[in-house]
């Protein structure tokens, strides 16, 4: 079986390797006939924290990564440069400091924010 692929806007990159993703799509009605849009919001597998919120991405299906994520975004249609390459990946792999310090900065805003 094909596995799935989307296209959608990031709306969340809050979570570290993980950004929520909104696709819409327009269905017919079956008895008014009329195009009505409809949206989902899934949670993608971002590994190198690249992408933003507002950035159009694509995701595709993927085996379960965890219990909320089964898609991975797999390029960024809207600016190439910034997809995730195999330089990226082995940069994360080499540094994973960085990227913690990158989640524990989101997560220290957010609490200033509250405060």
């Amino acid at each position: 079986m094909p596995r799935r692929v989307m296209e959608g806007r990031v709306v969340s990159d809050k979570m570290d390797k993980t950004v929520t993703v909104l696709v819409e799509r327009r269905t017919m009605h079956p008895i008014y006939k009329k195009y009505v849009k409809q949206s989902a919001k899934y949670a993608a597998h971002d590994e190198g924290n690249v992408f933003r919120a507002g950035d159009v991405v694509s995701i595709e299906e993927c085996a379960p990564i965890s219990k909320r994520k089964t898609f991975k975004v797999i390029t960024d249609p809207a600016t190439l440069g910034r997809e995730l390459t195999a330089k990226a990946v082995k940069e994360v792999a080499a540094n994973p400091a960085a990227t913690k310090a990158k989640a524990s900065a989101k997560s220290g805003a957010k609490k200033a924010a509250k405060k």
